[in-house]
This record gives C-alpha cells, sequence and structure tokens, in this order.
C-alpha cells in the first residue's frame, strides 16, 4: 500500500540518486555520503512508497542512492571494505530476522525479505561510516556538517512554533504523523519540519546543538557560519533547541556536556560507564516486573506535568502487556505482521508499541535484542577504552567524543522511543573503522589532511556561489 501525499512524494524518492550522482560529480568523494545522508534525512518525505516493487521509504532511498552511485563513481572504496570482529553485532541483528521467521514458520522467503529491509536500514548506514568516516577529519567534517543542519532548521523550526507543523503537508500533501501529538500544552507547537516525529526533530536539534557545543568549547570549530560568528549561531541553535520543550532532549543534551567536560577536564568517566549500564537495568527491572514506573509517574505529576506522566505511564502499561506477550514466544520471538501485539478476542489491537527495546524483545526475541544493544553500545565502548580522557578535547577527537556520548544516550532514547535515525549508524561506522584503520590513531597523522578537507568545503561553495552570481564569498569561514 503507498503512502498519501501529493506527486512530489515519487519525484523526490525518484530524484535523489541522480541528486547523489551530480554530488559525486562536483564534490569530493569523501564528502558526498555526508551531504546524501544529512539532506536526504532533513529534507525527504516521511512516506513508504511503492516504486519499482520496493517499500521505499527516506533512509533506504538515501542507501539505494548512496551504493548505486558510489558502484559507479568511487567503486575502489566501496569494495574496500574488509569485515571485523566488531563488524559481528550488527551482522547478526540484521540477520535476526531471519532467525525469527523460521522459528515461527513463517519461511525462509519472509526471513530473507525481513532481513533485507533491516539490513538496508540499519546495514547500508553502518556500511558507508566503515568505509568512509575512518578518519577523524572526515568525522569532523560530518560533525559540521549536521551543525549546519540544525541551523539550517531554525527558520523552518521557528515557522512551526508560530503557525503549527505545517511544511511537510505543504510540500508533500500529508501530516507525516497525528498532528494532535505536536500541540503542547501551554497552547503552542511542537515542530516535525521534515522528520517522522516532533521527538525525532528534537533530538536531530539536540544532536546539532551537542555536536556544536562541544566543537565551540573546545575551538574546534570555525570562527563564522554563513558570515556570522559561532557563538551567535549556536547561540540561537540551542534557544530554538529549547523552544522544542522536549524534556528528554533537553535533558540529554545537559547531560552530554557535563559528561564530556568531566572526561576532558577532571578526567572522569564514571557518568558515561553509568549511562551504558542504565538500558540494561531499565531492561531488568522491566522484564522481570521488580519496577513498574509508577513512582517516576508520580514525581512527574506532582513536580512537572500531569499530562506529561499520564502520557509516560501509558507507555509503561503498555510496555507491561508486550513484555508478557514477548515472553510467551521463542527465544527468537514472534517474528513479523504484528504477531508480537497483544489483541482482545475479538481481534482488536490492545497494544501501542513505543520502545523499540520491546518491539525488538516481541519480533526478535532475547536473541535480537541482545545483539541490537550490543549494535548500538559497542562504538561509545571501543571510544571509551581506546582514546583518553584528556585527548577527548583535542582537535582529532572532540568530534568523536560527542558522537560516542550522543551513541550512548540513543540506546536510553530507544527505551522509550523507537526512533531510528541513520546517522547515528553513521557515526557506529564510523568510529569503528576509526579504530581498525589505525588504532593508536597519532595524533598529528591527520592535519594536513584536515586541512585540504575545508579547503574542499570553500571552494566547492564558492564555486557554486559563484555559477549564481560574481560573489566569491566563502560559505566557512
Amino acid at each position: 500500500m503507498s503512502s498519501p501525499g501529493n506527486f512530489v512524494v515519487p519525484v523526490a524518492f525518484l530524484s535523489w540518486p541522480f541528486i547523489v550522482i551530480f554530488l559525486y560529480q562536483k564534490l569530493d568523494k569523501r564528502l558526498v555520503p555526508v551531504v546524501a545522508y544529512v539532506a536526504g534525512w532533513m529534507f525527504l518525505p516521511c512516506a513508504e512508497y511503492d516504486i519499482f516493487m520496493l517499500k521505499n521509504t527516506k533512509s533506504t532511498v538515501i542507501g539505494y542512492s548512496l551504493l548505486l552511485s558510489a558502484f559507479v563513481f568511487d567503486r575502489e572504496k566501496l569494495f574496500s571494505y574488509r569485515f571485523n570482529k566488531v563488524d559481528l553485532p550488527i551482522l547478526l541483528w540484521c540477520t535476526a530476522p531471519l532467525f525469527s521467521s523460521i522459528a515461527n514458520g513463517l519461511g525462509v522467503y519472509d526471513g530473507l525479505s525481513s532481513t533485507l529491509y533491516t539490513s538496508i536500514k540499519w546495514g547500508i548506514p553502518y556500511f558507508f561510516g566503515r568505509i568512509y568516516f575512518t578518519d577523524t577529519d572526515v568525522l569532523k567534517t560530518l560533525a559540521i556538517m549536521i551543525v549546519i543542519g540544525g541551523i539550517i532548521y531554525i527558520p523552518l523550526s521557528w515557522f512551526e512554533l508560530i503557525m503549527s507543523p505545517q511544511l511537510h503537508r505543504l510540500t508533500y500533501g500529508f501530516h507525516q504523523h497525528s498532528f494532535l501529538q505536536s500541540l503542547r500544552e501551554d497552547g503552542g507547537y511542537r515542530p516535525m519540519v521534515f522528520m517522522d516525529h516532533g521527538l525525532m526533530t528534537a533530538m536531530w536539534m539536540m544532536l546539532s546543538s551537542l555536536l556544536g557545543t562541544w566543537l565551540y568549547l573546545t575551538k574546534n570549530i570555525p570562527k563564522k557560519i554563513f558570515f556570522i560568528p559561532s557563538w551567535a549561531v549556536l547561540g540561537l541553535l540551542i534557544v530554538t533547541f529549547l523552544m522544542y520543550q522536549s524534556m528528554g532532549s533537553i535533558f540529554y543534551f545537559l547531560t552530554s556536556v557535563v559528561i564530556l567536560l568531566m572526561a576532558a577536564k577532571l578526567k572522569k568517566n564514571f557518568l558515561i560507564i553509568l549511562l551504558l549500564i542504565m538500558p540494561y537495568t531499565y531492561i531488568l527491572t522491566r522484564t522481570t516486573g521488580y519496577w513498574d514506573g509508577t513512582n517516576l509517574t508520580d514525581y512527574i505529576a506532582q513536580n512537572i506535568s500531569p499530562a506529561r506522566a499520564q502520557s509516560l505511564q501509558f507507555r509503561f502499561d503498555n510496555e507491561t502487556i508486550l513484555i508478557d506477550k514477548a515472553f510467551e514466544g521463542s527465544f527468537f520471538g514472534w517474528g513479523g505482521y504484528g504477531r508480537a501485539r497483544v489483541f482482545s478476542e475479538s481481534g482488536k489491537d490492545l497494544s501501542t508499541t513505543d520502545g523499540l527495546w520491546v518491539i525488538a524483545l516481541g519480533n526478535q526475541g532475547v536473541y535480537g535484542l541482545t545483539w541490537l544493544l550490543i549494535a548500538v553500545q559497542l562504538p561509545a565502548i571501543l571510544f571509551l577504552r581506546k582514546v583518553k580522557l584528556k585527548d577527548w578535547e583535542s582537535p582529532h577527537f572532540a568530534a568523536p567524543a560527542a558522537m560516542a556520548v550522543f551513541i550512548a544516550f540513543t540506546a536510553v532514547d530507544n527505551l522509550l522511543n523507537a526512533m531510528v535515525n541513520p546517522i547515528y549508524l553513521v557515526f557506529a561506522g564510523g568510529l569503528h573503522g576509526m579504530f581498525i584503520k589505525d588504532p593508536s590513531l597519532p595524533l598529528e597523522s591527520h592535519k594536513d589532511h584536515q586541512l585540504d578537507m575545508f579547503t574542499e568545503i570553500n571552494k566547492t561553495m564558492s564555486r557554486f556561489l559563484s555559477d549564481s552570481s560574481t560573489s566569491h564569498t566563502k560559505f566557512i569561514t
């Protein structure tokens, strides 16, 4: 079944491969996956559209486009990949649907189909991270591109803060999510822009703010962005992010900055260790029934917001019945087709699935959930083990450090949400590739290479500007 929407939806999906091909012809090849993933995720429609018998989403379209274009223009890099043991968790997670389908009698074909979709959604962004983002300077460039992406979202966010989330509907002909969920208690709106949900957009703005803040504090960001002093632009970015009023994202942002400062300045890492342990503690207490969440929701109701408390308790209640249903299934879960959901005797669906972990537990069982957790957290664990705390603010490791902390928080965020952003997987692949390529990573080894990257950005943007006018002003100073 195709998604709703106007003719712009298939046009956007069909044109993206040609846009990526154009980028390969105009940009340094190392920059193409950066621009393709950041711009594609920010602006492609939130749709599932049938084209050539394939179920296309923005994540899969970006993946297809990069694979096709890299095969044509950068085949040597594409085939430079060599399997490493750190790739095993993501491989086993991507293939978990095959075992679930077989265990539930759904057949090998169904399992392979589900595995293909999971591999495109999870494996391809990780793969491009592994082969393209193996240098610390390229990771820094990715970080700055994400900061710029957040800055571009500033006016779009303010439009929707004032006028309500309408940009996706005006462009593609439909709301990407329930409009009611964009309404705030105080009468305002939560922007969605071109992402699936307001919470996902808030996490994107949180990521942009975090990367920008840490790069600024460590003096690793250009002095000017869009001709404006970086401190002023980043201040506006953070203010805009705070206007989303997403309490979870704000908590992640503040805690992440504290973790990075404590690691770099005080050489203390216990907070990130607690962060890595948190998902396992939560899952253990929830699956054993030791904790039902009522004490937390009671506190929120009394001190923050009764509506937020009610929403959170609703998630906990649904999680409880989904956990019970999951443990009625096999070690490999129930498989697809909604078999892990809870239905009444009349066939009415009684469950609402929010958390990624409980979805994985139900569909792929303990087996799939285990590999999902390891795949998500392993990049942060390796970074913590391999990079000295004093180097977290260095020019080479500042951006990867912020990415590692953010990855650790995604495992926490997905306890209550199931909003997978392929950029997170590019981070994971890049951090793994960085250690595989050069475990020692001498701090001076990529200095000249880094300068060349920013020179390339400046030259490219100046060339584009000069094509449209006589100006040769640089994009990044």
